[in-house]
């Protein structure tokens, strides 16, 4: 029972601080995501909000400076130190049970089955959060005029209290459960699937613990690339679904919210803000897997 809270307590820490690099390299790139998201179909004739990725930074410094893209910011980080805990420690506990004998190293295919167990786990934990994150970053392009139109929510807490007040209670709070799920599981699977695949064609071998800090973040960056690349539609999904007007709702579920975004906008509206989401998640994830992999073999 010891060695076990041991393992656990290592888990924790090593992805409590994986996850705050992460969140601190990739988090703007995520708000300039969820914007290009979430801007309301024009009319015809007239432009959207923002023509592309580097438009909407221009226009979010132009507005709101620096800390503009840093919005939405506070509940993630709030609650990081309980998302990395569950996705490292799940994935540790998991790998355990694969393993053919204690210390045995995981095939690559074991890391897939582990990444998906970690990522249903993490999913239920993420829905409130990435819904009180997705509202702050959405907001101001959500607003009828400029971006410094009044907002509706004064930060995290106002969120979760209008929410948990007027939607529904602790119900509105895992609005996005559904599509959340489809990101998280088969996302983490291939993400440290391939996590696990790069590692060991670097290392010639199962045994990577001699892997130098470049090949980690090789690995790691690339590994990030895979998750998104193999369920972003899922995530555009997620994000209209959680922004969507309670009481007016435009979507009536996952599967209404995919026909209306292919109806009016065709395949690349499930598409909209990749760039950005492929450009946060080779940098933020070799910071976390580097982070992680260094606090980890530092507690032995």
């Amino acid at each position: 029972m010891i060695s076990f809270m041991a393992e656990v307590a290592k888990d924790l820490t090593a992805g409590t601080i994986g996850g705050a690099a992460q969140l601190i390299v990739g988090h703007p790139f995520d708000t300039i995501k969820v914007k290009l998201q979430s801007q309301p179909t024009p009319p015809p004739g007239q432009l959207p909000r923002y023509s592309g990725a580097i438009d909407a930074v221009k226009q979010t410094l132009a507005a709101e400076g620096p800390r503009g893209l840093y919005k939405g910011m506070g509940a993630p980080l709030a609650t990081v130190a309980a998302l990395n805990a569950v996705l490292f420690t799940v994935r540790g506990q998991m790998e355990a049970l694969l393993r053919s004998e204690p210390g045995a190293p995981l095939t690559v295919n074991q890391q897939v089955v582990a990444g998906a167990g970690a990522g249903f786990a993490v999913a239920i934990l993420a829905t409130p959060t990435e819904l009180i994150k997705c509202r702050l970053q959405a907001q101001s392009a959500l607003a009828d005029g400029a971006v410094t139109a009044t907002v509706k929510y004064s930060g995290p807490l106002d969120v979760a209290k209008q929410v948990l007040r007027s939607e529904g209670g602790a119900r509105g709070l895992f609005k996005g459960l559904i599509p959340t799920m489809a990101r998280e599981v088969p996302g983490n699977a291939a993400m440290f699937g391939v996590y696990e695949a790069l590692k060991q064609h670097f290392a010639g071998g199962t045994d990577t613990s001699a892997l130098g800090r470049g090949s980690l973040i090789i690995a790691g960056g690339l590994a990030g690339g895979a998750f998104w690349a193999s369920v972003y539609p899922t995530d555009v999904i997620k994000s209209v679904i959680q922004i969507d007007d309670y009481k007016n709702p435009k979507y009536s579920g996952s599967i209404d919210a995919f026909k209306k975004i292919v109806k009016t906008e065709g395949f690349g509206g499930l598409y909209k803000g990749f760039g950005p989401a492929m450009g946060r998640s080779v940098p933020a994830n070799a910071a976390c897997f580097l982070a992680y992999e260094a606090v980890r073999s530092s507690l032995g």
